[in-house]
């Protein structure tokens, strides 16, 4: 069992680092010693290890592949809540969707993908709004695809379950009483959301391999975990999977300007959220 002095050294930190920005394209600064401890200390205790040197060796084994992966499940940052930052779910249901859903009423077909999905709160926020605000979509061909690096996540956000605590971060009552059962002192979202996301362990430091254009990208709080060639890299991926008229979703706090000219931000009050293909922006943004 690690000793509780143990600490994490110069070099086993640059090594950490360089093995998660080669396995998930991660950036993790140079003052950030204290977030590697915190993250893998936890993980060397269950492992059995003495010590972060111990950690680093075996790293280097060619049996390291399933703790390759725990390290880099545990060096993913997993925050999320259910409809995160309000404001964007309400532009989504009253300017986005029903633009976008209109254009696809002659091949009824819609897609979207949820990159860096987490456990999965996202991807079902979009469900319950779909099924609560657009009733006619339950007879189209409707994909929600959801990925996430850490397989942990995956099967968390696959199984539905959630605490009372994660249900009360931003889940209002009235859907909790709609779309959630009660399961032991958790509770489990209903099999006919459930069933409405497909979720799958994706990197997206590497090719996504999507087979269907994209109708909106969910990308939020992604791309401040890459460095400008990663976000390059990765929006030029988007710009080729994304629909001519499509939208791109992120964070408040990320945009695409300085690692590409692939996109244009939504006009005012919209451009830190949503962007478009570089072309004439095809959205009204007026909301009724």
């Amino acid at each position: 069992m690690i000793a509780p002095s143990a600490t994490l050294e110069r070099e086993e930190f640059h090594f950490i680092r360089d093995f998660v920005y080669r396995n998930a394209s991660i950036v993790i600064d140079e003052d950030k010693h204290y977030l590697v401890e915190h993250r893998l200390g936890p993980l060397i205790e269950r492992e059995g290890m003495r010590s972060f040197r111990h950690l680093v060796n075996e790293l280097q084994q060619p049996s390291a592949g399933p703790l390759r992966g725990r390290v880099v499940d545990a060096m993913t940052t997993n925050e999320t809540s259910f409809f995160r930052d309000s404001r964007p779910f309400e532009i989504l249901r009253q300017i986005i969707l029903p633009q976008i859903i209109e254009r696809r009423r002659p091949s009824r077909q819609l897609h979207l993908f949820f990159g860096g999905c987490s456990s999965g709160q996202e991807p079902y926020s979009i469900a319950m709004l779909l099924r609560q605000h657009f009733p006619e979509l339950n007879d189209w061909d409707v994909r929600l695809t959801a990925a996430d690096l850490s397989g942990e996540m995956i099967r968390k956000a696959r199984e539905g379950v959630y605490t009372q605590f994660e249900v009360n971060r931003g889940l209002p009552a009235r859907l909790l009483i709609q779309f959630f059962e009660k399961s032991g002192i958790h509770w489990r979202i209903c099999e006919s959301i459930r069933s409405t996301v497909h979720f799958q362990a994706m990197n997206l430091s590497q090719p996504l391999g999507l087979t269907t254009g994209i109708d909106i990208f969910f990308l939020r709080n992604i791309l401040i975990y890459f460095d400008q060639t990663e976000r390059s890299r990765l929006l030029e991926q988007v710009r080729d999977n994304l629909r001519p008229d499509g939208c791109l979703m992120l964070g408040a706090a990320e945009t695409t300007v300085f690692s590409n000219t692939y996109f244009v931000p939504l006009p005012v009050e919209f451009s830190n959220l949503f962007y478009l293909k570089n072309t004439p922006a095809p959205f009204q943004t007026t909301t009724a």
